[in-house]
């Protein structure tokens, strides 16, 4: 096993994304994650599904190079086997609601007592405080609906766009690791472990950021800009001739202008007195855009691409996930690794987003079967196979 966490010991209890992507996230950098699921599983296995035999590529990512043991936690002995691995852990996580660990006596409280060189990784919907911290919700409803983000991307009374699944969870699992990542290193000088909570809402506070900071100091609503008339119409998305989209990146909008006018091959906008600098081009967006719609739509994108890059135009396609597999940079950039496979051979799957040039990481391995290293974690944590058996027949394990 490789990477900069090797040789740390995470105990995962997580269920559906946020919690186990961040486990994901610890396992690829190196670190041995124990996956503690009830003898049903995680739910998230139950998404396969949906894609029709092809497996659960979403699971997949996100549990791969873990190993798993089911354990009842409702029965003591299952606790007690919880504990046991406890004892010698570096990290606990879990994205449990509140509620449900306090009952079972794993709330960071009652933990850090116990165990305190522990760091505790809570990963919540709506955060470990307030009245609402038990409330159902998914990333759906705390980062997408309730944070403000589906509403800062839908102007007017446009139907709200659906929210792909995993965005919110992946963001706040990134997060996680990260926290967990400066907690272990203050323990290095400390001693001591630590609570570090990361929650849905939070991250979609901080995902849109820059709007409710504006609502925040100033205490002013901000608005959804269509890209009907968008505040510049330089950093906006095109169709092309061939039905292909593009956007254009002119963020600077002043800067970019003449080379844009260049590009479109449009010399009169330069004396047209309703573009004549980025305020008025603000007041007058909408006929801005629209007259580049009709120019944008005269050519291919690939044609506007060469156009583009040969008068130092910035853009970037408008790609679909088909297109960018095999996009080039995305492959340079490393956006896929390759998992091996029980088989002895290799799958190529989605890279978690960090590198590191002196402790590079490779995923160890796909994701585990439910219960996959029950008997072994428990034999690595003083159990024998007659302790086994009798956890077996009294239900604890299946």
């Amino acid at each position: 096993m490789a990477g900069p966490m090797e040789g740390i010991r995470v105990v995962e209890l997580g269920v559906w994304i946020a919690g186990p992507a961040c486990g994901g996230i610890l396992a690829d950098w190196g670190a041995d994650v124990v996956k503690v699921e009830t003898p049903d599983g995680d739910p998230f296995r139950s998404l396969d599904w949906l894609y029709q035999g092809d497996g659960n590529p979403p699971f997949d990512l996100d549990n791969r190079g873990k190993r798993s043991i089911a354990l009842d936690l409702r029965q003591p002995e299952g606790l007690a086997a919880l504990h046991g691995m406890l004892a010698d852990a570096d990290v606990f996580l879990s994205n449990i609601r509140p509620g449900g660990l306090e009952r079972m006596g794993l709330d960071y409280p009652s933990l850090a007592e116990r165990y305190p060189r522990l760091i505790y990784a809570s990963v919540t919907g709506l955060s470990l405080r307030g009245d609402e911290r038990d409330r159902h919700t998914y990333d759906v409803g705390a980062f997408w609906s309730r944070a403000g983000i589906v509403r800062s991307l839908t102007p007017g009374d446009a139907d709200l766009p659906y929210q792909r699944g995993g965005m919110g969870d992946h963001m706040t699992g990134l997060a996680a690791a990260g926290g967990v990542a400066a907690a272990l290193f203050h323990r290095t000088s400390t001693g001591r472990g630590q609570l570090v909570e990361s929650s849905l809402m939070r991250l979609g506070t901080y995902m849109l950021g820059w709007d409710h900071n504006v609502t925040a100091m100033t205490g002013a609503e901000t608005e959804a800009w269509g890209r009907g008339s968008p505040p510049n119409p330089l950093i906006n998305c095109y169709r092309c001739a061939d039905g292909e989209w593009l956007w254009m990146l002119g963020l600077e909008g002043d800067r970019h202008w003449p080379s844009v006018v260049s590009a479109l091959d449009r010399p009169e906008w330069h004396d047209d007195p309703r573009y004549g600098d980025i305020e008025l081009r603000l007041e007058n967006a909408r006929a801005l855009t629209a007259d580049m719609d009709a120019v944008m739509a005269t050519r291919t994108r690939a044609e506007w691409g060469e156009i583009f890059d040969a008068s130092n135009v910035w853009w970037s396609p408008v790609q679909s996930t088909l297109e960018f597999r095999s996009d080039p940079q995305a492959i340079a950039a490393g956006c896929w690794v390759e998992v091996p496979t029980p088989d002895g051979g290799a799958i190529e799957m989605v890279a978690t987003p960090v590198d590191f040039s002196e402790s590079a990481w490779a995923p160890s391995g796909p994701p585990p079967e439910l219960g996959q290293h029950t008997e072994l974690i428990l034999l690595e944590h003083g159990y024998d196979w007659d302790d086994i058996e009798q956890l077996k027949q009294a239900g604890v394990i299946p």
